[in-house]
């Protein structure tokens, strides 16, 4: 194999796009005759073909480096393995989507790469996609494309079990932070990215949590923080009065809290997004027993316009339209004859909040990710647009 061409275009690549530097000198070489042109293994190996080499120019090949090893930065491997069984095991139709995804960057960044290249735009996509989105719009497909493991998952004819160093998941975590600081420095210096490289690197620096995780976990908490409140009843007296003659002794009790929901119903609420925040935490409530008559909706934007037990977004009357002030919501929940332990307010975060933390849990659903944040006492979980 001519090691110098390939050694120059890893060079070249390394240099026209110094942000995939530390990710492409991670990478070891194994020459292999088998591999129809580069792929990479889940461990870091790039295999390469001799003959592709010899009949490649070096420009190319320094753009199909940095094809192999943006398998390995994007997780493909690993996010393969989260998709249905039945995709999974159709590799050359994975592995398509994947190199659509990377290619139309790729070419966005005007790297040249060999003819026969996968794009969107071959199959009548839209770029810009991730695998997953493209892979069940994809036909059948009995094409020969093999990246490796590192991309489909599946271990190909001509990986080796040994010999070559490997990354493990440790360091391949850490390269993938490495690459998306320098690719902000470099935007930060104004260099340019493409729009799928600048998602992919703000992802790995600040990745996104689902906000239903977030907000399912506080809900769970609170309701157990108020539900483990203890208190003595003499409906069931204590096991210890047989011991004392003539007294009888009550039994503690674990009540099941009440729950007030302070819903937002200024103009600048939006209904899909209201909808969805309510029904998971209205669902979350139903599977830890907390429902019916101890769940009460207040429909707030300046004022108090409704208040109804519900247990679907559709019941929620939508009155108002002004001003917002969700203090007069808490405050009102608060007064009720059936003082709640939580309260949860679904709002866009254009809203006053109470100067003091409450002597109940407050929960905060921010609908939009550029919601202005409630004060530091409050726990906040926040519901995309």
């Amino acid at each position: 194999m001519d090691r110098v061409k390939l050694l120059a275009a890893r060079y070249r690549a390394a240099t026209d796009r110094p942000y995939f530097a530390t990710a492409l000198y991670a990478l070891s070489i194994v020459p292999s005759a088998q591999v129809p042109t580069m792929g990479v293994d889940r461990h870091w190996r790039c295999y390469v073909s001799p003959a592709f080499v010899d009949a490649t120019p070096v420009g190319e090949l320094a753009a199909v480096w940095i094809h192999e090893v943006a398998h390995l930065l994007r997780d493909h491997h690993g996010r393969a393995g989260r998709l249905p069984p039945a995709d999974q095991r159709d590799r050359a139709r994975v592995n398509i989507a994947q190199d659509c995804e990377i290619n139309d960057d790729l070419l966005a960044d005007r790297l040249p790469l060999p003819a026969g290249r996968m794009e969107p735009r071959l199959f009548g996509l839209e770029p810009g996609r991730l695998f997953e989105e493209y892979v069940p719009a994809l036909p059948p497909h009995d094409h020969l494309l093999d990246c490796g493991s590192g991309a489909h998952g599946r271990p190909s004819p001509w990986e080796v079990a040994g010999g070559a160093p490997v990354v493990g998941p440790v360091e391949a975590e850490s390269l993938r932070r490495h690459t998306a600081e320098a690719m902000r420095a470099h935007r930060r210096g104004r260099g340019t990215l493409p729009e799928g490289w600048r998602r992919w690197a703000e992802q790995v620096l600040e990745p996104v949590v689902d906000w239903r995780q977030v907000l399912t976990g506080a809900v769970r908490e609170a309701v157990a923080w108020a539900g483990g409140a203890v208190d003595y009843t003499y409906r069931r007296p204590s096991r210890r009065s047989a011991a004392m003659r003539g007294v009888v002794l009550p039994s503690l009790r674990r009540p099941l809290p009440r729950v007030a929901i302070v819903v937002d119903t200024s103009g600048s609420m939006g209904d899909d997004e209201l909808a969805a925040a309510l029904a998971e935490v209205t669902g979350v409530l139903r599977e830890v027993g907390v429902h019916g008559n101890r769940v009460t909706v207040l429909a707030c934007d300046a004022d108090v316009h409704a208040v109804s037990r519900v247990t679907s977004a559709d019941q929620v009357t939508l009155a108002g339209g002004g001003g917002t002030d969700m203090r007069v919501g808490i405050a009102a929940a608060l007064a009720g004859p059936d003082r709640p332990n939580v309260v949860i307010v679904l709002t866009d975060g254009h809203t006053p909040w109470p100067a003091e933390p409450e002597s109940c849990r407050l929960i905060a659903a921010l609908i939009g990710l550029d919601a202005p944040p409630p004060p530091v006492w409050v726990e906040t979980a926040r519901v995309p647009r």
